[in-house]
């Protein structure tokens, strides 16, 4: 008796978290097969559409797996799920399990897909700029543009994590088993993006050591007072989130002949916290946000690149965002946050789930 065909699908894990809403909603417009989206929590109604799996489950449980893959032929995968950056260090070694163990277990999973369908599984991967490691401000300022290969030295456990999964995934694109009598490729087509702090209209996340960007915003528009765990001086890269889906995106279908490298930068613009507050406050002139410092969290920002060096990504896969800060602000953060607090009466920033 024939064996029941398997669903084709891409999967996504953290799927509910702050760049999974875009990215399903970009992969349902352009993308070629149907969608299983993983979270530990239910998804919302946002994800009850056609051609829309949503399994709720963590990604550490090996038995999910196991009867997802009965069901299941994953042709792809974009593995989102993370604890982040601040909630990582209160628990290091729960980090270490979501963020390594976690992304372990996809990897052979992704082996095991590939070997089966006899065909390359595309494995993205979000990375960060923790993964950098600056050893002090003034060296901060002096760096500039930071290219993949300096300063790889993260001071977090969360960069740790994101810096070893790297390395990982590269062994498992090009160096798989190769002890062994029979070794062959794995078969996963391992690549990266070393994201900056996202900005996003959508959601206000919780856990990253970049938040405070968003955080000022979203609370500026609903007349809390909001404070700022930075310093004035503080200076980080950011991205829109639309931005970020669109380089995740690029990098997913550029041709593998293009990349020569796994892991690459991907920058917008960058700011001062003080020059954002004074954006906000030109769109929120009753906004109180104030600067109070929090000396750990300040000092991880401190070790961060100021601005990143992504020519590769323009070079490689054609990478230039959209939006610089001007336009992030006037055409797509700005109105679509004023409107969202307008609209609902919201009291409170929707929170993200949590994206394990």
């Amino acid at each position: 008796m024939a064996l029941p065909l398997r669903k084709p699908v891409t999967l996504i894990t953290g799927a509910g978290g702050e760049i999974g809403h875009g990215l399903v909603e970009h992969l349902l417009e352009h993308g070629d097969h149907e969608l299983l989206c993983l979270d530990l929590r239910p998804l919302g109604p946002e994800f009850e559409k056609d051609g829309v799996h949503g399994v709720v489950g963590n990604i550490l449980d090996k038995e999910l797996w196991a009867r997802l893959v009965t069901e299941y032929e994953i042709r792809a995968i974009y593995h989102l799920a993370a604890l982040l950056s601040t909630r990582a260090e209160y628990s290091p070694e729960q980090g270490h399990r979501v963020n390594v163990d976690g992304t372990l277990i996809l990897l052979e999973l992704a082996v095991t897909e590939a070997r089966y369908q006899a065909r390359s599984i595309p494995f993205l991967f979000p990375s960060s700029i923790a993964a950098y490691g600056l050893p002090d401000r003034s060296t901060k300022e002096q760096a500039g543009r930071v290219r993949e290969i300096d300063y790889n030295f993260p001071t977090t456990m969360y960069g740790c994590n994101k810096l070893y999964c790297e390395h990982l995934g590269r062994y498992y694109s090009e160096h798989f088993q190769q002890l062994t009598a029979e070794r062959g490729k794995s078969g996963v087509d391992f690549r990266s993006l070393r994201f900056p702090g996202l900005i996003s209209a959508k959601t206000v996340p919780t856990g990253g050591t970049s938040d405070y960007a968003p955080e000022m915003l979203h609370h500026a528009a609903q007349g809390t007072p909001y404070p700022c765990f930075v310093d004035e001086g503080a200076r980080l890269p950011f991205m829109a989130m639309p931005d970020a889906i669109r380089s995740l995106t690029m990098l997913a279908s550029a041709p593998v002949e293009a990349l020569r490298q796994r892991v690459y930068n991907v920058g917008s613009f960058s700011f001062r916290a003080d020059d954002f507050r004074t954006r906000v406050l030109a769109a929120f002139p009753d906004a109180q946000i104030t600067f109070e410092p929090d000396t750990a969290r300040n000092g991880i920002v401190a070790t961060w690149p100021a601005d990143v060096d992504d020519t590769p990504a323009r070079e490689q896969w054609g990478w230039k965002p959209e939006y610089d800060l001007d336009r992030a602000l006037d055409e797509y953060l700005i109105p679509e946050v004023r409107a969202r607090y307008e609209d609902t009466g919201d009291d409170h920033p929707r929170r993200r789930k949590d994206d394990r």
